[in-house]
């Protein structure tokens, strides 16, 4: 199981560590990752995956720190992924890199996303609509998100 959470989790040291903190991958997987979260030009350009990410992941944006988060879940191959309110603070674009890496690199997982905006949830088999911590609507996108709006 892998999570992404709301707020970005990032520890100080270095890109690799943070992406990998175990050493299990390659650089050539990290890299992979990194590229299919958008984020290997970012990291180029800070000198590389040994390049320190700073207390709690200050030299980057508030997006990218998501986006590295993504990466770090992308390598477990999590068969179970839980995202929760993972693109609440970050601009459209960088939701919609989230949203497509999800998409092709969990294809076969099992996502569970906690979320407020229709579009994160879209593409998603099932809906559960929950209000005041009852189930308020569940079913397919197409069904709830006609009636939501």
């Amino acid at each position: 199981m892998a999570t992404i959470p709301q707020d970005p989790f990032l520890f100080s040291g270095t890109v690799k560590e943070n992406l990998d903190p175990f050493g299990r991958f390659t650089d050539q997987q990290l890299w992979s990752v990194l590229e299919k979260c958008h984020l290997a030009d970012v990291v180029k350009r800070m000198g590389d995956l040994t390049a320190e990410v700073g207390e709690g992941g200050k030299v980057f944006s508030s997006g990218e720190r998501q986006l590295l988060c993504l990466a770090r879940a992308m390598l477990t191959k999590a068969k179970v992924l839980c995202i929760d309110e993972a693109t609440a603070s970050v601009d459209m674009e960088t939701d919609k890199h989230m949203q497509r890496a999800i998409r092709e690199e969990f294809k076969e997982s099992t996502v569970l996303t906690i979320a407020h905006r229709i579009d994160t949830i879209a593409d998603s088999d099932r809906i559960l609509v929950m209000n005041e911590g009852r189930v308020v609507e569940f079913g397919e996108p197409s069904i709830i998100t006609s009636t939501s709006e």
